[in-house]
């Protein structure tokens, strides 16, 4: 019965996971109808929210997307950043989403940008105490380890409303601002909601590592 309960909690993130690479795959691959780049986009919707002080960067990588409130900047993938796909658009305006967020100071967003320094320190040293523990057989340093993450996976849980309230922001900024047309419409709404379920990927990833050591733990 514990087997299938773990792999019942293993396959909900790799289905999660599998969706959100399906979408932005398809999607990255059609062109948006307005010909605009991420860039593009990003930089209308925050004009047209007042937001003329955010700056718009390109980083490397797939899906390295993101919003960093205390220097008031996007970074946008390569990808997203330069080439005018239906996935450009919705990955852009979800970046966006989190601009109008901190400027509206969205509680879930301080928050979790509150538990940053804090989760950065538990995830450095949660590893160690478990291990230590594990070798050493003393309970007490897993049970250390084992609340680390659980840090980490309250910070997972908060980040759910952040991002999901990010893609509904996006899909409203992208019509107000006249930036979605109607055949953009089903691909749009597929990589925003993918966009948020790439957070529920790794929410439940972490809650099965933990129940995962929590069996260890008392095995021993």
């Amino acid at each position: 019965m514990d087997e299938l309960y773990f792999l019942f909690f293993l396959i909900i993130p790799l289905i999660a996971q599998a969706r959100v690479n399906s979408a932005y795959k398809k999607y990255s691959k059609i062109n948006n109808s307005m010909n605009l780049t991420g860039k593009d986009v990003a930089r209308m919707i925050l004009d047209k929210n007042g937001l003329n002080n955010i700056s718009i960067g390109e980083v490397q990588g797939e899906l390295t997307d993101h919003y960093n409130p205390a220097i008031k900047h996007i970074n946008l993938s390569d990808k997203i950043y330069s080439e005018s796909s239906i996935a450009s658009v919705a990955v852009a305006a979800h970046e966006c989403g989190h601009a109008i967020q901190d400027k509206e100071n969205y509680g879930f967003l301080r928050f979790r940008t509150a538990m940053v320094p804090v989760v950065n320190f538990t995830s450095r040293f949660s590893s160690i105490f478990i291990i230590l523990g594990i070798v050493s057989s003393y309970i007490n340093l897993i049970d250390i380890g084992i609340l680390l993450l659980m840090v980490g996976l309250l910070f997972q849980l908060i980040t759910l409303p952040v991002e999901f309230d990010a893609s509904k922001r996006a899909k409203e900024e992208l019509i107000k601002c006249g930036l979605m047309s109607k055949n953009d419409t089903k691909g749009t709404n597929k990589v925003l909601k993918a966009a948020a379920f790439t957070y529920v990927a790794g929410f439940l990833a972490m809650a099965l590592q933990i129940l995962r050591l929590i069996a260890i733990r008392n095995r021993d």
